[in-house]
């Protein structure tokens, strides 16, 4: 039986740590339209997804007023964009699945539109690997570093600012407690599970969930347990401003 491999890739967001000021005309563009090497950030995400003939489509999830995706996205092929992105990542997945219809036993891969240095060894592996076992997964590296908890909650995540000038007055977060780190993985993209399957994991859990950061976690939720497939340093996410000068030194 052929097996359908459908890509979605959520773009919905705004992507305020790491804006510029817009590609054309007034207003700023999301990152995911930022250029990297004179192309948006999301054009060589959807290129590296294109990568694996499998992938019969590629679809990109934006938001209702998006005014960048279409020039973004301009000639590329098996690649169709739909305004029906939603608040959050997993509205916005939810939505998506929705949206193209699939059947259940169709495979979706979930791909970040701020990964776009993606290799395509890294993407076989994780289709290869899917589709031999039947079972979902996602591309993943082990933790190397050693990892401290904080006293507290930080939201900006510690990063320091560009200019590198930190606001003395702010007392810094204090380590509690160093976590082993041994069996940790980050996390990546692609997240391949079946479209069925996924579709109920994001409606059981709530799609609004704050707890639903990337597609596993709802799997989780529902009951499963994903493959961990070893992914690429090369596949990290855009985040900081800095992020996008070390991203074009890999592409």
């Amino acid at each position: 039986m052929h097996t359908k491999l459908i890509a979605i890739i959520p773009a919905a967001g705004i992507g305020a740590r790491a804006r510029e000021p817009g590609l054309s005309g007034g207003g700023a563009a999301p990152k995911q339209y930022r250029l990297l090497k004179g192309e948006p950030m999301l054009r060589w995400a959807v290129r590296a997804m294109l990568a694996d003939e499998r992938i019969a489509q590629v679809r990109v999830a934006v938001a209702a007023d998006d005014a960048w995706v279409e020039s973004a996205l301009a000639g590329l092929p098996r690649t169709v964009w739909r305004p029906c992105g939603g608040p959050s990542r997993a509205e916005t997945v939810l939505a998506a699945l929705r949206d193209a219809a699939l059947d259940r036993d169709d495979w979706v891969l979930v791909h970040d539109a701020a990964r776009p240095g993606l290799p395509a060894q890294a993407l076989k592996r994780l289709i290869d690997c899917c589709l031999r076992l039947q079972a979902g997964g996602l591309l993943a590296q082990p933790v190397a570093d050693t990892v401290k908890l904080a006293d507290r909650a930080d939201v900006s995540g510690g990063h320091a600012p560009d200019d590198g000038n930190v606001d003395q007055h702010e007392a810094p977060a204090r380590v509690d407690r160093s976590v082993p780190r041994q069996g940790l993985w980050l996390a990546q993209t692609p997240q391949m599970f079946p479209a069925g399957g996924l579709q109920d994991a994001l409606q059981l859990a709530g799609a609004s969930s704050a707890a639903l950061t990337d597609e596993a976690s709802a799997m989780e939720l529902a009951g499963h347990s994903p493959c961990l497939v070893p992914g690429s340093a090369r596949n990290f996410k855009v985040t900081w401003p800095e992020d996008f000068g070390l991203m074009e030194k890999w592409l």
